[in-house]
């Protein structure tokens, strides 16, 4: 997550380089361990735990300050603004407490134990924002201006090794409510990695977008793929409850307003309208029984992933909706394969490059089976929007 490897396996940065952040990251560690021999550790641990009280309660207040609006940066500000607000007050006043008990020491040793456990108290706290926000900076499409920059710092590059990084970017990917799926089995031979490397394949990867939106007050990401002029295909989940969508052309360029037309909450598909997308489509096909596939997408909101896959049987069932509502009745296609949180919407291509489904779920016992949509039906709701220019509702959020 935080040291990026080549395909080849060798990294892209090494520790011996000092990144252009290194210098404020040092400047910021020395400044929070000299605030915490000041404070002192009583002092210091009544604000720490001010600080994420308040946090976890604007947090929660979060979605009621934001209302209707639903644009992506305005509900980020909102969410940031609320939770700093109430961590700034809850310092404030668990930190007179600290101070207070602190006043109560009388030996100049117990004050200097006191002092130093403080240092030792910011220089942990430093250390931990500087990771938290390093794997949420790295996580967020629209920061990737500065992500060489982070992964080049020998700080984020120690931390990422000796942090469980990949705990919190798991953590950071629930925002994809990708959906646990209890169908049929895929009972088929294990995935040929060769499909990853086939040229079609690689040619559809920039027809590969990635999906962001705010629903309720939280930030939401999965994966899209472009069905038709200025259409986009993507998992009705994904922009449930969404009144503002962006899609980000190959997971890297500049993300475009987007409007839902067609919202199939049964199904679990949503056909998007962007607006300059231009972008030609991919070409679909149906899905065949023990067909090598390959799963395309931005899993975990990282960057743009192939995985090898194969395709089990297409069947009718008994199931829930995209709100798991239920039951209902539909048809779904069944598959071996890696499957992540922010898979959701992305595309299963065969050896040609068609689509034969779109990944909704995972399997509810495993992370290495899936369930796609059928491209027959998705065929079907692309044809729906490509007359339609109005936005329908995506009622309310889907997790």
């Amino acid at each position: 997550m935080i040291r990026r490897e080549s395909k080849t396996g060798a990294r892209d940065c090494r520790i011996g380089r000092v990144s252009v952040l290194d210098p404020f990251v040092f400047l910021f560690v020395l400044l929070l361990v000299w605030r915490g021999a000041r404070l002192g550790f009583l002092a210091g641990a009544f604000s720490l735990a001010g600080v994420v009280l308040g946090a976890a309660l604007g947090s929660r207040l979060a979605p009621a300050l934001l209302g209707d609006r639903g644009d992506l940066l305005y509900g980020s500000a909102i969410t940031l603004a609320s939770i700093l607000a109430f961590a700034v007050i809850g310092d404030i006043l668990a930190r007179s407490a600290g101070g207070y008990l602190r006043e109560k020491l009388a030996s100049p040793a117990s004050r200097w134990l006191d002092g130093l456990g403080g240092a030792a108290l910011g220089a942990a706290l430093s250390l931990t924002l500087v990771w938290v926000a390093a794997i949420l900076a790295l996580s967020a499409p629209f920061l990737s201006p500065t992500h060489p920059a982070m992964r080049e710092s020998a700080f984020v590059q120690v931390l990422g090794d000796r942090m469980p990084s990949h705990l919190l970017a798991q953590a950071v990917a629930r925002l994809d409510p990708l959906p646990e799926f209890r169908g049929p089995e895929a009972d088929v031979a294990e995935p040929d990695e060769n499909v990853t490397r086939d040229p079609d394949v690689s040619a559809a990867a920039s027809r590969v977008v990635r999906i962001s939106g705010v629903a309720c007050g939280y930030g939401v990401e999965g994966s899209g793929w472009v069905a038709g002029k200025n259409l986009v295909v993507t998992n009705a989940h994904v922009v449930a409850g969404e009144l503002s969508t962006r899609v980000q052309p190959a997971g890297t360029g500049v993300p475009l307003p987007a409007k839902v037309v067609v919202f199939d909450e049964r199904n679990d598909v949503a056909v998007l309208r962007v607006k300059g997308l231009g972008l030609p489509p991919l070409p679909l096909d149906e899905p065949g029984n023990d067909e090598p596939v390959a799963i395309l997408g931005f899993p975990e909101n990282g960057p743009y992933d192939v995985r090898s896959g194969r395709t089990g049987e297409t069947e009718r069932v008994i199931s829930s909706d995209a709100y798991n509502r239920g039951p209902v009745e539909r048809t779904v296609t069944s598959f071996r394969g890696y499957v992540r949180p922010g898979n959701s919407g992305g595309p299963v291509v065969n050896g040609d490059g068609a689509v034969v489904a779109t990944i909704f779920a995972s399997r509810a016992d495993s992370d290495k089976a899936g369930y796609g949509i059928p491209s027959s039906i998705v065929q079907q709701l692309v044809e729906l929007a490509k007359d339609r220019r109005t936005p329908v509702p995506t009622d309310e959020c889907a997790n």
